[in-house]
Order: structure tokens, then C-alpha cells, then sequence
């Protein structure tokens, strides 16, 4: 275990040395003059926690700043970095570092998106600092601009791309007519998605980042049970290809939306009109998108997936954390105030469907279909029929399996929604209901 160092010295200690912590533990070695003249003071690096020390890395750390005696690192830094990921033993470790008042600097969306409020109340009694820009969005500067430059703001809508792994296949899917399985394959082989890729395409990775954009935009803690989640595991190429014959691309989103009785968090594959600033946003990259009352419609871009961009935000909260406790005022920031603001159900929300169906061949059929959204208050804005359509606006084809039609509803609650394509499952004409998708608009 390294010695002890000056005290004149902030001391780093980090825990875990994969992609990411290889790359951050590179960066305090080989630029450490730099980065001690970004905070005003020396900083160092006495150490990095990992379970096996002759474990190949990215990046050779030298093998004095090796170690296994993770708390041991831990009571002894100014700063704790941790990126070993999971719950209870990387929740073990920041506890301690925040309840002897060290600082801590993670990228543990899953953690914080289950036990954030905890955590940061730790913080708070300690005054300690608490900071996770990695957990977010990779490179992306998001989290300290709303926390802090739009704090004087009210935000009223969070909306992103913020998994690096989903919209890489989506985008393969659009761009090139691959098949979700084909797609996924190819996102392991790049690297970009794990062998076991669940978290990623059941959504669950943005569900964490939404509980997380969700506390900070409205002040108020919500966990990842709060949010609604539904991957990208049943948007098949019928679906990439009928959003894209009507103007659309598929993305699979992190919505938080602030109502006048609570907030709804949302992820889910959308529709987007190309003409939307996300629906531009290609490959392994992320965006989010942020409106708030007075500054309007603001958007933040970067590369969302891999240890590089990943470390750039690690190092951009240490750098930040250890100005504000090495600089000339040593007061650590304010923990957000919060605000009684409940989470509310999905069926709450105001949205908007795309419904893929086939209905039989014969007259009334669009008329029926049209009569039920009705009854359920919910109109329609466009309608596509991919075969041929008489002059009535009814189906007309020879096909005797039935013909397909797509819907655009107007927006309506989601309860109405679904609702009406739950009614629509059980009319005569309508011989299946293929494919459901949620739409959003610029409003």
C-alpha cells in the first residue's frame, strides 16, 4: 500500500482499472504536471484498487500503485474515483469514503439510480462531495450543466439518446436494412456492446440515466423503479422500414417530462421526424435534448460509448471536484434541494402512437377502425396504407390475406392509447395488430 504523501498534495485513489480506469489512471500518470496546473495545486495518484494485479490492461499501470486493500486506498485519499461498477461492494466503498468526508467521483449509474438519494444524504452530513458526469452520457457534459448552469432555470423536459450500444443497431437498421440480431453481432464485435447485452437492449442502462437526469433537471429523487422501460428487442425491419417510408427514424429514448402533479420517466423505442436535432444523431453516439423555460430548446452531443470518452468525464469531475476543495473557496458545492415531486405512471403520459395493422379486404373497414380511436378520443393525423387505397380512402387490394395499414394518432394520453389499439385487437376487421410504437413531435 503506498505511503502516505504531503499533505500539501491532493490524493487520488481509484478503484477498478478497466477501459475506464486504465485510461483515467494514464492520464494522472503521464499528465499529472497538467492536471495539477488545471486544479492550483499538486495532485497524485497513490493508488488503484483491483482484485488481480497481473490481469493485461489497456494501459500498463505501474505496478508500485497497485493494490488489493480497496479500503485501505480508500482512507487514505483525498478523492475516491471508482469505476469497479456493480452494487454492494462499490456502494461499500463510496459510503466510506463520503462518511469520512472524502470526496467521490463514480460512474455507477446503476448504483445511483438505486441508491442516489442515499448516498448524496451521506454527502450532505459529511460535506462531502458526490459527483457521476460518467454515468450519464459518456464524454458528454450534461449533468454539470443542468445542476449548475441551468439551475436558475426550470426544466421542464429531458429527452435523450444515452446508450451508446442501442443506437448503433437502430442506426444500423436504418441505414443499412440490417436485421436487429445482424446489427447487435456487429455492435459485439466493434466492442460497443457486452456479450451479454441485455442491460443495453431491454433498456435498462437509460432507464438508470433517466432516474438520474430525472433528480437532477427537477430536484427531486427518483429511483429507476420510477422509470417505464421498454427496449428495442421487438422493433423488427418492417418497423425501420415503414417509419422511414413515412418520414420517421426509430431511437430509443430517455424522457423525463415535468407535469403540474409529477413527473413521468419514460424509455422506449420512438419515432422521431428526421427534421428533429436527435434524429441526426448516428452510430455509437449520444444526445440529449433539454428544454427549459427561459433558455428554450438546448442540445448536447458526443460519443456516448467507449473507455476514452468515458474517462474524459471521470477526469472533468475530478477536476472540477478538486478546484473546489483545493481552490480559493473550499466549500463544497450545494446538495439540490428537494421538492415533493412524485413519480407518475406511464398511463399519465401525453403521447403519441404509430399502430401497424393488417384488417381484411373489404369496404367500412377504415371507417370501423376510425369510429373506435374516436370513441377513445383519439384522432388520427396520418394514415398510410403501404398497398393501394380507393378514392374513398378505403382499402382496396386483391389481397385476400388482408391489408396493411398505419396509423399516426394525434397526441392523447397514453391510457386512451392504449386503450383504443387493446379495442382495435378485438374488432372483427382487424385480423392483428403488428407492431405499437410511441411518436414524438417537436410541440
Amino acid at each position: 500500500m503506498p505511503a502516505a504523501t504531503d499533505a500539501n498534495v491532493f490524493t487520488i485513489g481509484l478503484l477498478g482499472a478497466g477501459n475506464v480506469g486504465a485510461q483515467v489512471a494514464r492520464t494522472l500518470v503521464e499528465e499529472r504536471e497538467l492536471i495539477s496546473a488545471r486544479v492550483g495545486t499538486p495532485v497524485k495518484l497513490i493508488g488503484v484498487a483491483v482484485r488481480d494485479p497481473e490481469t493485461p490492461r489497456d494501459w500498463k499501470i505501474p505496478g508500485e500503485l497497485l493494490t488489493t486493500d480497496a479500503e485501505a486506498l480508500v482512507d487514505q485519499a483525498d478523492l475516491v474515483v471508482e469505476l469497479i461498477g456493480g452494487m454492494e461492494t462499490a456502494g461499500s466503498l463510496i459510503e466510506r469514503a463520503l462518511g469520512r468526508g472524502a470526496a467521490v467521483v463514480t460512474g455507477n449509474k446503476a448504483l445511483l439510480a438505486s441508491r442516489g438519494a442515499e448516498l448524496q444524504a451521506i454527502a450532505a452530513e459529511t460535506g462531502a462531495v458526490l459527483r457521476y458526469e460518467a454515468a450519464v452520457a459518456g464524454a458528454i457534459p450534461i449533468l454539470r450543466p443542468i445542476e449548475e448552469s441551468l439551475s436558475g432555470d426550470r426544466i421542464t423536459k429531458v429527452m435523450g439518446i444515452v446508450n451508446g450500444t442501442t443506437n448503433y443497431i437502430l442506426d444500423q437498421m436504418d441505414t443499412t436494412g440490417a436485421a436487429f440480431a445482424d446489427a447487435l453481432a456487429e455492435a459485439q464485435k466493434l466492442g460497443y456492446a457486452e456479450a451479454d447485452p441485455t442491460a443495453d437492449v431491454e433498456g435498462h442502462d437509460a432507464a438508470a440515466k433517466a432516474a438520474i437526469l430525472g433528480t437532477l433537471a427537477f430536484h427531486a429523487p427518483f429511483t429507476i423503479d420510477d422509470v417505464y422501460c421498454q427496449g428495442i428487442t421487438e422493433v423488427t425491419a418492417e418497423d425501420i422500414e415503414a417509419a422511414a417510408a413515412s418520414g420517421y427514424v426509430i431511437k430509443l429514448l430517455a424522457i423525463a417530462e415535468k407535469r403540474a402533479e409529477g413527473a413521468i420517466l419514460r424509455v422506449h423505442p420512438t419515432l422521431l421526424p428526421r427534421t428533429h436535432p436527435l434524429a441526426s444523431v448516428r452510430g455509437a453516439f449520444n444526445a440529449v435534448f433539454v428544454v427549459a423555460e427561459n433558455a428554450g430548446e438546448l442540445m448536447f452531443y458526443g460519443q456516448g460509448a467507449g473507455g476514452t470518452p468515458t474517462s474524459s468525464a471521470v477526469m472533468g469531475d475530478l477536476v472540477s471536484v478538486a478546484r473546489r476543495l483545493r481552490g480559493p473557496s473550499a466549500e463544497a458545492p450545494a446538495i439540490s434541494s428537494e421538492v415533493e415531486l412524485p413519480a407518475l405512471p406511464i398511463e399519465q403520459a401525453e403521447t403519441q402512437y404509430y399502430i401497424d395493422m393488417e384488417v381484411a379486404d373489404r369496404e367500412g373497414v377504415i371507417a370501423e377502425v376510425a369510429r373506435v380511436l374516436a370513441d377513445h378520443h383519439v384522432s388520427i393525423e396520418s394514415m398510410r396504407q403501404p398497398g393501394s387505397v380507393s378514392v374513398d380512402g378505403e382499402v382496396d387490394t386483391d389481397n385476400d390475406a388482408g391489408a396493411q395499414v398505419q396509423i399516426v394518432t394525434h397526441r392523447a394520453r397514453e391510457r386512451d392509447l392504449d386503450d383504443t389499439v387493446a379495442t382495435l385487437k378485438g374488432l372483427g376487421v382487424v385480423k392483428s395488430v403488428n407492431s405499437v410504437l410511441r411518436v414524438e413531435v417537436e410541440q
